[in-house]
């Protein structure tokens, strides 16, 4: 998962507001950061591995100019944890372009034979985002401009949405022409966009744009692109009219902040629903459990834990205090960091588990290991019982679209049933929300979706041809073991 912005002013420097907005997307990605600017006559650029306050801890990284840019925080999906993967990545043929990319294209490899055999592109990664920006250059160069303009823009994009599969949000700067932006045909990775006054802003989540006093305008729309000109204007134009609009829901579980609005559902009342689902499960299945206290698991799962409460009737407490400099624990690279990170990261407030039957709550449970040594904390802490609720469904499959979840074979809930799960994470009870019961609590904000990209939960992929041997080798890239070698 990765975090993108991009911002047009009519005359003032946008690097500086590029850095507070990223700023606002940094839970999307907390392993590489960069911004690009234009200003008519220069590109300039600046990315390097870390957070956005140490990329750019110097005034020298955010003195680029121009009323153009556009920025990323990056996790790595594909490719590898290094600078330089780090994006926006830049090309100057056939002019010059600085794309940001949030998603993952399924069909990458064949892209870039296909591009190899034409002689015109040339890579120096292993990212997919490069594939992209190559893909996206050599159609423009196939339209054989003479003077370049928005036509020729979309018309490149129209085969660039031809070729892609797979979930992907864009925006880039093309000189000439002004920052495109644009969203695979079925939604799946949000993308926003705002205005205030005369300016314009692009974002993964609309969060960014009230952080930074921008009125929130509308989504793009699925297979949509979008260009704000150099003079700011905008234009629009659906590139891809064949679209299925499937958002990610696990945006609504776990990624996404809890005051974003993403396709006209508002993140943080799908998450009240997905509490009060869970507590009425709770309550139906689950009713004779002694339960004293029901406490959250920091931060995500706190508003549906507030809710599961209400429902039971039982008192809601705080019970572990959070590190905020520990990053999100499922997407680091090794187990024995994580199980450092999971003891460095929450402290366990002992008055309020010592001889309690306590219910913790937790957005999702992915390979199983922080909830376990979380419960292990709790018992070491004096609770009489600790049973545990997921306001997600079990996680089975890994995610092809843009989240970088584990390989299938670490995740706990692959191939084992809840009881075993039970076992294995150390709970006395383990409840699960059901699937249909998730759903609903995203579909009742925007009653026009009728279906989510679920795959995590389902195995069913919903855009590309994603094949047995595709899984196979996106399995092998996963594993611990590679991402350490």
């Amino acid at each position: 998962m990765c975090g993108i912005i991009g911002i047009y002013h009519k005359k003032e420097d946008v690097a500086g507001d590029i850095y507070d907005a990223l700023i606002q997307v940094q839970h999307r990605g907390q392993d590489a950061a960069g911004i690009a600017t234009w200003d008519k006559s220069k590109m300039s650029l600046h990315k390097e591995v870390g957070v956005v306050t140490e990329v750019f801890k110097t005034n020298e990284s955010l003195s680029l100019e121009g009323n153009i840019g556009v920025g990323h925080v990056r996790y790595p999906t594909a490719g590898c944890s290094d600078a330089s993967e780090a994006q926006p990545f830049y090309s100057a043929n056939p002019v010059n372009i600085s794309l940001a990319h949030n998603g993952t294209l399924t069909n990458s490899e064949k892209i870039k034979a296909d591009l190899l055999k034409t002689h015109f592109c040339q890579f120096n990664t292993r990212s997919d985002s490069e594939v992209l920006l190559n893909l996206f250059s050599y159609e423009l160069y196939k339209t054989n401009f003479r003077t370049l303009n928005y036509s020729h823009v979309f018309s490149a994009l129209k085969n660039v949405y031809r070729q892609c599969e797979g979930g992907y949000a864009v925006a880039m700067i093309v000189a000439g022409v002004g920052i495109v932006a644009f969203r695979d045909p079925n939604g799946i990775r949000p993308l926003v966009i705002g205005k205030s006054g005369s300016s314009y802003m692009v974002a993964s989540e609309s969060a960014a744009l009230s952080a930074l006093g921008y009125s929130f305008e509308r989504d793009v729309k699925p297979g949509e692109a979008i260009i704000i000109s150099e003079s700011g204007e905008l234009l629009k134009k659906q590139c891809y009219k064949k679209s299925d609009h499937t958002p990610c829901l696990f945006e609504f579980v776990y990624f996404s902040r809890p005051d974003s609005t993403i396709d006209s559902i508002s993140v943080h009342k799908s998450r009240l629903r997905m509490g009060d689902y869970l507590g009425d499960k709770i309550l139906k299945e689950y009713g004779h459990l002694d339960i004293d206290v029901v406490i959250p698991i920091p931060d995500t799962s706190r508003t549906s834990a507030m809710q599961v409460a209400h429902k039971l009737d039982i008192k809601y407490r705080e019970g572990f205090i959070k590190n905020r400099y520990i990053g999100r624990t499922f997407i680091m690279p090794g187990q024995s960091i994580r199980k450092r990170s999971v003891a460095h990261k929450l402290s366990p407030i002992e008055i309020e588990f010592k001889n309690k039957n306590v219910l913790l709550v937790d957005d999702s449970i992915v390979r199983g290991n922080t909830s376990k040594k979380i419960i292990e904390m709790v018992r070491n802490n004096g609770a009489k019982k600790v049973f545990f609720a997921s306001a997600a469904p079990p996680i089975r499959y890994q995610n092809v679209y843009g989240i970088d979840m584990p390989a299938t074979k670490e995740l706990v809930a692959h191939n084992r049933t809840v009881k075993q799960v039970e076992r294995f994470i150390g709970a006395d009870t383990l409840i699960y929300q059901n699937l249909e019961d998730l759903k609903l609590s995203a579909h009742i904000g925007n009653k026009k979706i009728k279906r989510f990209e679920d795959s995590v939960f389902t195995g069913e992929y919903c855009a590309g041809s994603v094949t047995k041997d595709f899984l196979k080798h996106l399995e092998n890239s996963r594993i611990d073991s590679s991402k350490k070698q």
